[in-house]
């Protein structure tokens, strides 16, 4: 038996893109430990991308703001799981639509701000109810958040007020559930990450390169590392963690006043 114990467990994840997602990571750090994982993508075309990359697992669609969807798939997974259980979720989920650019975040539409909340964090709340009567006694949900919703960074928009608001989500989830279940529900937090969806945030490649010069080992984060703490929180061995957010980031969070980035910034 392995130390996670994933034989004969399986696994719902939510949000896979393609294969610099985190939640392509996450899938082959469950099946490299003898997990079955199930992937529920948005479209066709990320379903073909799934397929190809993970040609054991069954694949769904589910484009999540339309709540009627979240229904839909989890019927369509129970009926075909015929009575078995699922032991853990994982929402790697995040959509923001800067519909009119990039604006100062006092000047955010509503509009945009509010697909933002629906499809990133009231998503998570509506596939976990959704989905509580397929769920083990003592499964476990994680979610992806960031690093800090406490700092303004303005090339990421109004999304982290949006993480924050997942990540409170974490707690109450976690609270409703302890009345009938045991299942858990926490948050891993990365710093920044090489991924297709953050290739799309104006100067995010500057903010990498200054993130990774920022970590304690002066070595950016890998999105592999990020998948095996998803795995971690999922499995038995994490069974004294609930309701947490979890931060991983090579220790950048406590580095930001380092000599040597502190001299380039003053040169």
């Amino acid at each position: 038996m392995s130390f996670l114990n994933f034989q004969n467990k399986r696994f719902v994840v939510f949000g896979l893109a393609n294969r610099k997602s985190v939640a392509c990571a996450v899938g082959k750090a469950l099946v490299a430990e003898g997990a079955e994982v199930i992937h529920v993508v948005r479209s066709e075309e990320r379903k073909a991308a799934a397929v190809k990359l993970f040609p054991d697992s069954a694949v769904y669609i589910c484009d999540v703001e339309d709540e009627a969807n979240v229904v839909r798939v989890s019927r369509e997974i129970k009926n075909d799981l015929a009575g078995k259980k699922i032991d853990g979720l994982v929402h790697s989920i995040a959509f923001a639509n800067y519909s009119e650019g990039m604006k100062p975040f006092h000047e955010t539409l509503k509009r945009d701000f509010l697909q933002a909340v629906d499809i990133s964090c009231f998503s998570f709340i509506a596939i976990s109810n959704h989905f509580k009567d397929l769920l083990a006694e003592s499964a476990s949900a994680v979610t992806i958040s960031i690093s800090t919703t406490r700092m303004a960074a303005e090339n990421y928009g109004y999304m982290a007020p949006i993480k924050a608001a997942l990540e409170s989500s974490v707690c109450f989830l976690a609270k409703s559930f302890s009345a009938f279940s045991r299942v858990r529900f926490n948050a891993v937090c990365p710093g920044l990450l090489k991924t297709s969806a953050s290739a799309g945030i104006p100067g995010y490649v500057d903010s990498y390169i200054y993130a990774e010069k920022l970590t304690l080992r002066k070595e950016a984060l890998h999105t592999s590392e990020v998948a095996d703490v998803v795995a971690f929180l999922l499995s038995e061995r994490s069974s004294g963690i609930n309701s947490q957010c979890l931060v991983i980031d090579a220790g950048m969070g406590i580095n930001y006043f380092d000599s040597d980035v502190v001299a380039q910034g003053l040169a």
